[in-house]
């Protein structure tokens, strides 16, 4: 093959690349189109190119949603490899736009978390304008994020867009500062929770199955209990938080409800779970396929619940905005709540689907793949972990970020294997030790009986290396151990990945902040 046919075969490539770019483009078009037209023909306002245009920011906003938050739902699944890139956009799209439109609520807190003082402003068109300003800066940062790849809070940055405009409207009074400081403490709080939650379960997993000698028995018996387990914690999540603007269930409605609803799945999946154990091979890697239809599972159900919850980011600040253009408020009246029409529902519900679609697999991939490896049980881990963090920050009042959760979970697992790994080089490290000066194979043979044993064996054998003679010396001196050590973290837990998140993380409320306030001055001016 000579220079010009490969420079032909990179035209193609490229040339593929561009009509997949205008492809997309062109799909965003459309939508943006076919929103605006479903405002003016459904949306009730006496300002309808104020409302067409809003409800363009809030479509880009949804589909900034769909592109940066949900890959925090799929991304595990499709890093173990449980489900396709393309398969789990197809669930979380379907699963997204279900929970957004179904269960997106009929009453949206428009002032998140309370962050600005209704009482500071009263006027309906500086109310309008806060709104809107707000939209467009959490839709900007999203946007800055995710080509950065960096998966964000949507909710932090709908907060710093509503702060940044409020405080420019209102002055520093308007913003609750008590409500900033527990939004400041999630960013600390939800990656701990999630993680050490993901690294629990883990530890159990292996502790129960991948750490016997038989993993097969173990996988026949532990396995159908964490189904019971996935589906009690989701069922309870799904009702109070998915479901919580259809119906507002009572926890111990929910609790029970799911119970039921759990013990009914064990009896069905614990035969089936049993008979597909028994014919795999005692290793790890088979039963790890065990875990493919929770995953893919857990991963449509955290989709609908997102959506649900979500899409308020998107479609609250809008409907608010409708609620004015449409019933003027006098001057002093409540303008921080407001009912959401179905037509606005379905733009937020949409929106994040086709952004999931069109720009989700960069996301996807940073959190299935490029943080840490991970397989179907780490990934499970993860699953379970985003589900009961919640539950238990909302029983304990405490304010966390679902995508601070997710995140904080594979990191979690990440450094719990990068620990674990690290101990087993040790454990080797002092087997070579004691085995200094004995034949090469001896010592080969051993090491691959230590592998292959489970825990208790493993710390028999190494007590049993307690009495034989040790040498000072070392095959390796203290140096390239450490310079070994650090070749493993790198490999496991990918530090540049996680400084770069952190730091997205930290900016996302003062940068959306400053956004919302050049947006709402440029609003005053233009429109005011």
């Amino acid at each position: 093959m000579d220079i010009k046919d490969i420079s032909k075969i990179q035209q193609g490539v490229n040339a593929k690349k561009n009509r997949i770019e205008h492809l997309k483009i062109g799909a965003v078009v459309l939508f943006m189109v076919c929103i605006v037209l479903i405002a003016i023909q459904f949306g009730e306002s006496y300002h309808p190119i104020l409302l067409a245009f809003a409800t363009l920011v809030s479509g880009y906003m949804a589909m900034n949603i769909g592109a940066n938050d949900v890959a925090n739902n799929v991304g595990p699944a499709v890093g173990s490899h449980a489900i396709t890139l393309a398969g789990a956009i197809i669930i979380a799209a379907i699963f997204e736009a279900s929970g957004a439109i179904l269960a997106g609520g009929d009453v949206v807190n428009t002032i998140k978390s309370n962050i600005i003082d209704p009482q500071k402003i009263n006027n309906p068109q500086i109310f309008l304008f806060v709104m809107l300003a707000t939209l467009i800066a959490g839709a900007i940062w999203v946007h800055l994020a995710t080509v950065l790849r960096a998966p964000v809070s949507t909710t932090h940055s709908i907060v710093g867009g509503a702060l940044g405009a409020g405080i420019t409207a209102g002055g520093l009074g308007a913003a609750n500062w008590w409500e900033l400081g527990g939004i400041a403490s999630s960013w600390v709080l939800s990656p701990v929770l999630g993680g050490i939650i993901a690294v629990i379960f883990l530890i159990f997993i292996k502790r129960t199955i991948t750490y016997k000698q038989d993993k097969k028995e173990a996988a026949k018996r532990i396995v159908p209990l964490l189904v019971f387990v996935m589906v009690w914690a989701f069922g309870i999540y799904l009702l109070l938080k998915g479901f919580s603007k259809v119906y507002a269930f009572k926890a111990w409605e929910a609790i029970v409800i799911s119970f039921i609803v759990a013990i009914a799945s064990y009896l069905i999946t614990a035969p089936i779970i049993r008979k597909k154990a028994a014919l795999l091979e005692n290793t790890k890697e088979s039963i790890n396929t065990l875990f493919t239809v929770p995953l893919i599972f857990s991963a449509a159900l955290l989709s609908f619940a997102h959506g649900a919850n979500d899409v308020a980011n998107a479609i609250g600040p809008l409907a608010a905005i409708h609620q004015v253009l449409s019933e003027p408020i006098a001057e002093g009246g409540d303008v921080t709540k407001a009912s959401v029409s179905f037509w606005i529902m379905l733009v937020g519900g949409i929106g994040i689907s086709l952004g999931l679609g069109l720009y989700g697999p960069r996301l996807i991939r940073t959190v299935g793949s490029e943080i840490t490896e991970l397989d179907r049980m780490r990934a499970f881990c993860i699953a379970m972990s985003a589900a009961l963090t919640v539950l238990l920050a909302s029983a304990l009042g405490l304010p966390v970020s679902s995508t601070h959760i997710a995140i904080g979970a594979v990191i979690g697992v990440g450094f719990l294997r990068e620990y674990i790994k690290g101990r087993y080089f040790e454990m080797c490290e002092q087997i070579i030790k004691a085995h200094r000066g004995e034949d090469q194979k001896t010592v080969e043979t051993f090491l691959k009986a230590f592998a292959k044993a489970n825990v208790k064996q493993k710390n028999k054998m190494l007590e049993q290396l307690k009495n034989k003679k040790r040498t000072d010396d070392f095959y390796l001196n203290k140096k390239e151990r450490k310079e070994l050590k650090k070749f493993y973290k790198r490999e496991l837990v990918k530090r540049s990945e996680i400084n770069r998140i952190i730091a997205s993380w930290i900016i996302t409320v003062p940068a959306s902040g400053a956004l919302g306030a050049i947006a709402f001055l440029i609003l005053k001016s233009v429109l005011g």
